[in-house]
């Protein structure tokens, strides 16, 4: 019998690199919480708590790091890595991964295309949830796209995909 209760787990995208460093920031919490422990119990044995900066600071680090690694832990239980290297997608079609330069016909805009939690607009890194990312997902080289973003609307031609 199906339990109809239970809900499918979702997944979440990621490009090989931002996976990789998911996991090393997940790593880093995990040598970071014994220490963050640590200051705790020190925090505790001082005596009253309720005036106890030191404390709750140590407390306050604790529930950050704890935070975190369930989230970290979670995003890696779901995780989707998508392959960009070519060798399962097309190199001619805008995925995860991807780079791309658009153009309209003034400038021309370099972006690489990264999972759902990935975004980086200010190194250039853009989430396929932006508008952006949505306007361009499996679009080929050379197509002309029509961008809505908070901003206004914009057309774009794509002019390279690595």
């Amino acid at each position: 019998m199906i339990n109809k209760n239970i809900k499918p787990i979702n997944k979440i995208r990621f490009t090989k690199e931002g996976y990789e460093k998911l996991k090393e920031e997940y790593q880093d919490l995990l040598k970071q919480r014994p220490l963050a422990v640590l200051d705790l119990k020190t925090a505790r044995e001082m005596g009253d708590l309720s005036e106890n900066g030191y404390y709750k600071e140590s407390k306050s680090k604790l529930n950050f790091i704890d935070g975190r690694l369930r989230r970290f832990s979670d995003y890696i239980k779901r995780a989707d890595i998508v392959d960009a290297d070519g060798t399962k997608l097309p190199i001619d079609t805008v995925y995860i991964g991807s780079t791309v330069n658009l153009s309209d016909g003034k400038r021309e805009k370099t972006y690489q295309i990264v999972g759902d939690l990935e975004a980086q607009p200010s190194e250039g890194k853009l989430s396929l949830l932006s508008p952006v990312g949505r306007a361009i997902m499996g679009k080929k080289l050379d197509t002309e796209v029509e961008i809505e973003t908070p901003a206004g609307k914009f057309a774009y031609k794509i002019t390279k995909i690595s």
